[in-house]
Formats: structure tokens, C-alpha cells, sequence
């Protein structure tokens, strides 16, 4: 006598995707543990490395554009204005280059098992929140330090968060996709990231930009990112450009919902290419 067995299909449309992931939440929580475990268990340097890379990228922006080219801080010391930049740049990119790897580093069990792959690239915020959270005591030393105290504005830094998350993870999709089938845009990560890291206002305030190009410089969905963490946590003079923020959060929407459906697109073929 011959039984059936079970086939475990994936979902049919991008709809169906989001019962599964709440089906699927508890393997979401597992991965997201498993990935912190193995991050931070039984090592200093995992700690330590978030910590010394954002104030060495810290100390290097505050010789280069506050000492030698002088450029403006506000009411704030310039070592703050760097590293309220900083903090939501770090964040964006560990998410992306963790991300974009995922699914590669995960193709043994892509390979043997059904469950809604999207749930691997998105664990990756969860390892750089760690990070970011580890990150944000220096600030606070910072803060400190300098006698400075935040602004009211500081209830907003929550949703700029978000923000970076959705940033991060909408070019995560794009990229980790893609890397499962043309294995070339691993290479192209890093150039990304550090490409990034020059052309957002991570050393210094975009309020340098000339008017006639900021709302074209605002195309970079990080320039509104790190404006909004300097906006809720340096506040005063520190005023945001609205058209140009705009604009940040609708190019993040916009990688956010074009990533996640190339993905969900893409989805099906991934166990074929891994």
C-alpha cells in the first residue's frame, strides 16, 4: 500500500511570504541567536573590534575634516558630530556585507530543507544591533566627555534606526540574491561599502554640500539616515534638509519593496545555484 508523502512547496506569491515568516518566526529568533552566539561566545576581539573600528574611523574624519580642512561642527565637539554619523553608517554596513553573504554562508541547509529564505538575510540586523547597541556607549562617553547633553529630539533616534534597517536591508536582498547566482558580486560588496563611507556625510555635515547639489546628494538614501541621527541627537542649529530627507526615505522604500520582491522572485532557483 502506498502512502503520500508531504511536499513542503514554497509560497506562491509575495503575499503569502509574510504568514510564512510568522510560521517560521521561531527559526527566525534560532538563526538570530545562533549568529550572536557565534559572534561574541568565547572571543574579545568580536566585542572589541566594534568598538576599536568606529573610534579609529572616529579619530581619522576629526584630524582630517575638522583639524586640517575646519570644517563646521555647530554647538557640538566635532569627535560627536563624526560619531553620530558613524553610528547608523556601521550599522547599515555590517546589515549589508553580513546580508549579503548569508545566503552563501547558510547553502548547507538551503539545500536540504524548505523554509521562506528571506529569513537569512534579515538575521543579519540582529548581529549588527548588537553591534550598534556596543557602539552607542562610546557615544555616550562621548557625551560625557564633552559635557554635552542630547537634545529633545533624541525620542525620535528609534525610527532612523528602523530607517537604516529598511536601507540595509532592501540592498541586502538585491545583493544577496544576486550573489547566489553570479558569485562576482561578493567582490563588489566591500567596493560598496567603502565607496559609501566617502560619499555620505559620515566625516562631516552634509550642510557643506552646496544648495544646488543637496538634493541630488540626497538620491544616496544614507545621506537621510545619518542626517535624521544627527538631528535627533545633536538638535540646536542642526536642522534637517526636508526636501532632501524626503527623498532618503522614498529611495529606501524604494530599494526596501524592489529588493524584497527580486528576492522573493528569486527565491525558488537558490538551491539549484548553491
Amino acid at each position: 500500500m502506498k502512502t503520500k508523502g508531504i511536499v513542503i512547496k514554497p509560497g506562491k506569491s509575495s503575499i503569502s511570504i509574510f504568514k510564512e515568516l510568522w510560521d517560521y518566526r521561531d527559526l527566525f529568533f534560532f538563526l538570530s541567536w545562533k549568529d550572536v552566539l557565534v559572534r561574541y561566545k568565547q572571543t574579545v576581539v568580536g566585542v572589541a573590534w566594534s568598538l576599536i573600528r568606529p573610534i579609529l574611523t572616529m579619530i581619522v574624519f576629526t584630524i582630517i575634516f575638522g583639524k586640517v580642512a575646519g570644517l563646521p561642527s555647530g554647538s557640538a565637539a566635532y569627535p560627536i558630530l563624526v560619531f553620530a554619523g558613524m553610528l547608523p553608517w556601521q550599522f547599515f554596513s555590517n546589515s549589508l556585507a553580513n546580508s549579503s553573504a548569508s545566503l552563501i554562508n547558510n547553502s548547507a541547509m538551503i539545500s536540504k530543507v524548505y523554509f521562506p529564505r528571506i529569513i537569512i538575510p534579515c538575521t543579519s540586523i540582529i548581529v549588527s544591533f548588537v553591534d550598534f547597541i556596543i557602539s552607542f556607549f562610546i557615544l555616550v562617553v562621548l557625551m560625557v566627555w564633552y559635557h554635552f547633553l542630547p537634545s529633545w529630539q533624541v525620542v525620535f533616534l528609534p525610527l532612523f534606526i528602523v530607517l537604516a534597517a529598511f536601507t540595509s536591508l532592501g540592498i541586502g536582498f538585491w545583493m544577496s540574491a544576486l550573489n547566489v547566482r553570479f558569485r562576482d558580486f561578493q567582490y563588489v560588496i566591500p567596493f560598496m561599502v567603502q565607496f559609501g563611507l566617502y560619499i555620505s556625510p559620515v566625516g562631516f555635515s552634509s550642510s557643506v554640500i552646496p544648495e544646488k547639489w543637496r538634493l541630488l546628494y540626497s538620491l544616496n538614501p544614507m545621506v537621510g539616515v545619518i542626517d535624521g541621527f544627527r538631528w535627533s541627537i545633536i538638535g540646536g542649529e542642526y536642522s534637517l534638509y526636508l526636501p532632501g530627507f524626503v527623498l532618503s526615505i522614498a529611495t529606501a522604500v524604494l530599494l526596501m519593496v524592489s529588493g524584497f520582491l527580486f528576492f522573493i522572485n528569486q527565491e525558488r532557483s537558490f538551491a539549484d545555484y548553491i
